[in-house]
């Protein structure tokens, strides 16, 4: 049943005492009317033409990165403060063991004493030369074995060998005989390098990383293929967990302690997000500006820390003094936590 309500024209004259009967009933109908959509300076849906909407588009970008930059200029113009964008690495979660400061600081005593007695210690007190060891898994496909030859062309007194079938555990016992500090074993998986294995001779610790984005030399556009034998800088960034110092202080001793700055030649290992991103440069001034300038020699690759284990390497009996479990979300109580 439909109720019927009194409706009055609205052109009609103001009504009157008398008038009730002169009242008319309509029934109340849905409006047949379409809605009428205003146009927007920002919302060009009402246009129908596809090339004229997406002109306006255009424009309406143009005029606002115009308008960002102008502002951007005052604040520039007006000594303002550059302002810093809000990223998962500028927002991350103060770990417990996070390194403030220097080392040299009192309140880093503690962990300045744990380093003058770790297994790097001699390194860092120059008693010895780095002398690594670097190997493959069984069959290396050609890119893995160009990787380590290269490799070898980074590091300092360093040395390619085929595994031949040999254990882990033997090589390290034929790699400390040999004198040799460190043993670097990359692995792959169909055909292409997926792990790093870096084992510091002749007490540990041992390093397993995830190995990828790995570019050659030759896959590189703008690499410079010339790499001279001078020993290069190393740089390490960004390490600032006690578990990260470890890690940044275990690749630091692959290199030699004494610099050639007559190279020029730098190596970098950059912790973002505890993925560890490794890129190798020459420098050069320029005359005139005095500004240097970068040439990347490559390889270029991106490590992940998969476990620290005490010791050298024992996958049954080992001791970790770190490793990840699951995968990692599991592990993570926020998306802001990192671990080196």
């Amino acid at each position: 049943m439909k109720v019927k309500t009194l409706r009055r024209n609205p052109f009609s004259r103001p009504k009157e005492s008398g008038d009730e009967a002169n009242d008319t009933i309509v029934e109340d109908q849905p409006s047949t009317s379409s809605q009428v959509l205003l146009p927007s300076d920002s919302n060009f849906n009402h246009i129908k033409c596809k090339a004229l909407r997406y002109e306006k588009c255009q424009q309406l970008m143009k005029e606002r990165a115009k308008a960002k930059k102008q502002a951007k200029k005052a604040r520039i113009q007006e000594g303002a403060p550059k302002q810093t964008p809000h990223t998962i690495e500028s927002l991350r979660e103060k770990d417990e063991t996070m390194i403030v400061g220097d080392l040299e600081d009192e309140a880093n005593q503690e962990i300045k004493l744990e380093c003058d007695n770790d297994e790097f210690a001699a390194y860092y007190r120059q008693e010895y030369e780095p002398k690594v060891l670097i190997t493959y898994a069984d069959n290396p496909n050609r890119k893995t074995r160009i990787f380590g030859r290269e490799l070898t062309r980074i590091i300092p007194n360093s040395l390619s060998l085929y595994r031949n079938r040999s254990g882990v555990k033997k090589m390290v016992k034929s790699a400390t005989a040999r004198n040799f500090t460190d043993i670097i074993i990359v692995n792959e998986n169909q055909c292409k390098p997926n792990g790093m294995l870096v084992i510091h001779l002749p007490d540990g610790p041992t390093a397993h990383f995830k190995l990828s984005n790995v570019k050659i030399t030759t896959e590189l556009k703008r690499s410079h293929k010339e790499i001279t034998e001078h020993r290069p800088e190393v740089i390490l960034n960004n390490f600032s967990t006690r578990l990260g110092l470890t890690v940044g202080r275990m690749l630091g001793a692959l290199f030699h302690y004494q610099p050639e700055f007559k190279g020029r030649r730098a190596v970098t290992f950059h912790n973002q997000r505890d993925y560890i991103f490794f890129r190798h440069h020459r420098y050069e001034f320029n005359a005139k500006t005095g500004k240097p300038r970068l040439r990347e020699l490559g390889p270029r690759f991106t490590l992940k820390l998969k476990s620290l284990q005490h010791g050298t390497f024992d996958s049954k009996y080992g001791d970790y003094e770190w490793i990840i479990q699951g995968r990692r979300h599991e592990m993570e109580t926020s998306r802001r936590k990192f671990f080196l």
